[in-house]
């Protein structure tokens, strides 16, 4: 989980380099993935703001391994066996035991101008559908999830960290990548954090514009009427709870959050949320206001 004024996560930042080797489309591809490719050039991922060690290989991502791993690699097998396409493909463990997702190609949404209302449209669709699969997943029974930021109730494996800074945008694929900090949550709490990064909002902002751009999301969603009431203070609640994540670290020195706000995110998620909160009426009213 990150923010603005730089993109989060791990696998979202996109070598350019070409690479040699084909992503492997099955766990049993991997053993001969991984000695077709032992000798290649490792290339690694600059910028992640909380994981590191993080390199890429051909057309696979390596990770080290954490806590939370057998249990995210269970999520997205899932994913994949359920159809849903908006997630890296899981291709279990490379010989030096760490996690391999496939290399998704494109570009971050976080490096591409503010996505239009169609654009947020499709986030919204993309975020209902992820939500959809994920009812239909049993987590192991040992699952160890890494959620840093408590949510308003726990009902559903969601992401934790949907925002720009994790949507790959690709040709025939639209992807939300780094499933780390994913674990219990709810879809609105989900969203809620999505609105934040996506509309976006921020200091400066213009309520008469972004509430527009949160109804285009809101609809790609398919919010329902009590939902669309229910979702601005959540938004308020989530960006706020982001702060105060950082700024507790900044006090006890809790990594990588201490750094991050050190960083200016602090700065970021405090008048984000400041300027939610200031106009939560604007933004109820432009998700129930009946369409012109």
């Amino acid at each position: 989980m990150s923010s603005p004024p730089t993109s989060a996560g791990w696998d979202h930042l996109i070598s350019r380099a070409p690479l040699p080797g084909a992503c492997p489309r099955t766990a049993a591809d991997v053993v001969r993935h991984n000695r077709a490719v032992e000798s290649a050039k490792e290339h690694v991922l600059d910028g992640g703001n909380v994981a590191g060690a993080v390199v890429r290989i051909g057309q696979t991502v390596r990770k080290p391994p954490g806590p939370q791993t057998p249990a995210v690699e269970a999520l997205l097998a899932h994913f994949q066996a359920a159809g849903f396409a908006g997630a890296p493909r899981t291709l279990g463990r490379d010989n030096r035991g760490r996690h391999v997702p496939e290399f998704v190609p494109g570009r971050m949404a976080i490096d591409m101008p503010p996505l239009n209302t169609g654009g947020l449209r499709r986030v919204g669709q993309l975020i209902r559908e992820l939500h959809d699969k994920s009812e239909g997943f049993n987590p192991p029974p040992d699952a160890r999830w890494q959620v840093v930021i408590p949510p308003d109730r726990c009902g559903l494996i969601c992401h934790h960290d949907l925002g720009p800074w994790n949507l790959v945008i690709g040709a025939d694929r639209w992807v939300f990548i780094d499933w780390d900090g994913a674990g219990p949550g709810s879809r609105l709490w989900d969203l809620a954090y999505a609105a934040t990064g996506f509309v976006p909002f921020g200091s400066g902002g213009d309520p008469a514009t972004d509430g527009p751009r949160l109804r285009a999301l809101a609809d790609g969603y398919r919010l329902s009427a009590s939902q669309r009431r229910e979702l601005p203070p959540l938004i308020g609640a989530h960006t706020r709870a982001m702060f105060e994540l950082l700024r507790r670290s900044s006090l006890t020195g809790e990594q990588p959050w201490a750094r991050l706000y050190a960083e200016g995110h602090g700065g970021y998620w405090g008048s984000a949320a400041d300027y939610v909160e200031c106009n939560l009426g604007t933004w109820t009213q432009a998700l129930i206001s009946p369409q012109e």
